[in-house]
Formats: C-alpha cells, structure tokens, sequence
C-alpha cells in the first residue's frame, strides 16, 4: 500500500510536490482543512510566500492540528517557505510560524527574485552524486539546536537543510529539479518514524 503523504495545498508549489511523491511511488494528498489531514503518513509544506501560509494557516484552522501532528510523531517537511514555518526563531521582523523545529531562520537571505540562483550541493545522505538545488527568494539556516542535524551546506558552509527527529526542511525546492532523492529520503524517514 501506497505511503499517503499530505502536501499543504494553500499556496505556492504544491502541485510540482505532488508529482514529484507520485513519481517516488507515494500517494500525494492535498491539504487545505484540518480534516484532510487525518490518515495521512506524513506531510509537506512547500515553498511559497511565508507570510501568505501564516495567514492562511489561521484562516483554515489547520496550523493548530499540524503542531499537534508533528508533536505526536507526524514526519513534516518543509521546503524554501515551509522551512520558515517550520523554524521556532525567525530573524526580525516575523514571529515564528508553527515553531517546531528548533533552528533560526533569515528569511530572503540572498535576496530578491533576481537573486535566484542554482548551485550543485554535496548532500552525503543521497550518496555521491551532487543535487542540484534550486534557491529562489530563498532562506538560511543561520543557527540550529543541539539536535537539529545539518543535512546540506552550501559551499561557503552555510546551512540549507537539516533535520530533527521528524522533521526536514531545506532552503531549496527540490520538486523543481526532476531529481527525486531528496523526496526519496523523505519517505525513507517517514517508513522508519
């Protein structure tokens, strides 16, 4: 039986997120209410505007229960904006989000839009081909707690994914890129929580 793995359908790039689970051999499911989030196996909030998914997280009730989820054990990947919401510390001017991970975060750390850039990442957990990530408006994992693993660093060593029991988030929008080893160690995380 297929893995069904919710993807936060609010904003931004859910549908490139959803394909790239279904050619990974997982059944994506949207979410938009609360009650779409029940039975699945795990969830992933994609990249976006981050002020947009706060607000529309309180509209539809649906931040709340995924605290609940992800203290229960939910695996929760976060990507680009997702990692925002994720962080427990955002540098100013924003207050965190769904503060779950425990990792403090710049927002639009290499700037605006036509800061956008690619870069090939060394990334050891998807073996030793590099991966090609994609950084738009992206963030910055300035600092982590003791237990956030770092999972990506760019070549100047700066943090763009990690993880912490199960939770994941990274910088960069992995369903851009065709590659699909990074949603791949995700539903190898969820299999083993």
């Amino acid at each position: 039986m297929k893995m069904r793995i919710g993807v936060l359908a609010l904003q931004g790039s859910f549908a490139e997120h959803m394909e790239s689970l279904h050619a990974a051999g997982a059944k994506p499911v949207p979410v938009k209410y609360p009650e779409q989030l029940d039975g699945i196996d795990a969830l992933i909030i994609p990249g976006g505007e981050s002020t947009t998914i706060r607000k529309l997280l309180n509209r539809y009730n649906v931040g709340i229960k995924i605290i609940d989820l992800a203290n229960k054990g939910l695996p929760v990947y976060g990507t680009c904006a997702g990692m925002i919401a994720l962080a427990k510390h955002i540098e100013y001017p924003e207050y965190a989000i769904l503060g779950l991970m425990d990792i403090t975060v710049q927002r639009n750390a290499f700037g605006r839009q036509l800061e956008s850039f690619e870069e090939n990442l060394d990334i050891p957990l998807l073996g030793k081909k590099s991966f090609r990530a994609v950084f738009i408006r992206a963030p910055l994992i300035k600092d982590t707690g003791k237990k956030v693993d770092v999972i990506a660093r760019l070549k100047d060593g700066r943090i763009v994914a990690a993880e912490q029991d199960n939770l994941m988030v990274s910088s960069f929008h992995p369903e851009l890129t065709g590659d699909l080893r990074m949603h791949q160690y995700f539903l190898t995380k969820v299999k083993n929580t």
